[in-house]
């Protein structure tokens, strides 16, 4: 049987990682600033990380939503400890994708509407309410086309509220930081705007914390470098560090019913582990910190080189040069030995490595550049 080849693949096998390198089935190195998709958080293989998930396949490694879980309120306790969300609660998935849809469906649940707006060059998933909030034709089908969604361009504070007043609006839905997109960023001040507007004409905001959540922008939420309250949080890649996991935070002024969401695989135990442990590295090695101060490390090393524009927060950066990257990205992979990002912006590399990563490393990949250019 044939796979479904709908991948763009490197020529590259990796067999095991460890911290922020893979290795290949020819014995070679990478290091790697991609993280898959920024979902390594706290490094590949963390010694802490494996022995907690060993521990637990030896006890129970899953069991239905039908029975209780104590894990999941462990894990529901550990994120407030690094978020500060007291008011919030926690509903477990298994993805991105599914964490925006459970968002969408109790943001119309909530307000009994149904339009969405979203944003210019958003990315929120490939799913049938995920992807139609995502700006791009190419990937939604007819059939995720039915969903009501308008899209703005982002800090177009005059058209957001022509829209909001139509009165028929369950959620306004916004990346932080741009990922897929290409690392773009609304103004704080806009992100308030929308906050506020939201309040006032009873419309959900959806923070989408997939890409950007669990530290990686030097907070442990992006949105949390404005004053701003949303009403539902999305999260996944990092929170599991590469086990399947997802979730959604909701405030608490929107109620559950016994049924009103529901998963299969969602919070089980292997799950609320993997995350469980992601999370006490993240506060044991200070993982959040280092994030905020190789941003700058980052920035002012690539400004001295004067090659290219530096876009987004913490260890979710963009390099925006004045062509496109492909063969910059091809050369990186199998001449220097160092993974990369793409985004929808051709011109842009997305650096996203594991929030271990040192100056060391990013040394490495400044000298490559160099040589490479």
């Amino acid at each position: 049987m044939k796979l479904f080849d709908v991948y763009s693949l490197f020529d590259v096998t990796p067999v095991k990682a460890k911290d922020v390198y893979v290795y290949d089935d020819a014995g070679n190195k990478y290091l790697d600033l991609y993280g898959g998709h920024a979902v390594i958080s706290v490094g590949h293989s963390h010694p802490h990380y494996v022995e907690n998930i060993k521990s637990q396949l030896d006890k129970i490694s899953f069991y239905s939503n039908s029975v209780k879980n104590p894990l999941q309120s462990v894990l529901a306790e550990k994120i407030n400890e690094h978020a500060d969300l007291k008011d919030y609660q926690l509903f477990l998935c298994s993805s991105g994708a599914e964490s925006i849809e459970n968002a969408l469906k109790l943001a119309s649940f909530h307000t009994n509407k149904k339009r969405v707006i979203a944003f210019k060059n958003s990315f929120h998933g490939r799913t049938s309410a995920a992807v139609a909030v995502t700006d791009n034709h190419k990937i939604s089908s007819p059939l995720n086309k039915q969903q009501n969604v308008t899209f703005l361009k982002l800090n177009d504070y005059e058209n957001l509220e022509i829209e909001l007043k139509k009165g028929d609006v369950c959620a306004v839905i916004f990346e932080t930081i741009q990922g897929v997109g290409g690392l773009d960023m609304p103004k704080g001040d806009f992100i308030c705007y929308m906050d506020r507007l939201c309040k006032q004409y009873g419309t959900c905001l959806i923070a989408d914390e997939v890409q950007s959540g669990f530290s990686r922008s030097g907070k442990f939420f992006a949105y949390q470098f404005n004053n701003i309250e949303p009403d539902i949080i999305t999260m996944a890649k990092g929170m599991g560090n590469g086990f399947p996991v997802g979730g959604i935070l909701i405030n608490s002024k929107i109620k559950p019913s016994v049924g009103l969401l529901g998963t299969t695989y969602g919070g089980n135990h292997l799950a609320c582990i993997a995350s469980i442990s992601v999370l006490d590295i993240l506060k044991n090695q200070n993982l959040q910190k280092n994030a905020s101060s190789l941003e700058s490390y980052f920035k002012n090393s690539i400004d001295s080189m004067n090659i290219c524009k530096v876009k987004g927060k913490g260890l979710m950066l963009g390099l925006e040069f004045d062509f496109e990257v492909s063969e910059l990205r091809k050369k990186l992979v199998y001449e220097k030995r160092i993974f990369t990002g793409s985004s929808s912006n051709k011109n842009l590399i997305r650096i996203l490595p594991p929030l271990t990563i040192s100056k060391k490393h990013l040394n490495i990949f400044f000298d490559a550049l160099k040589d490479i250019l």
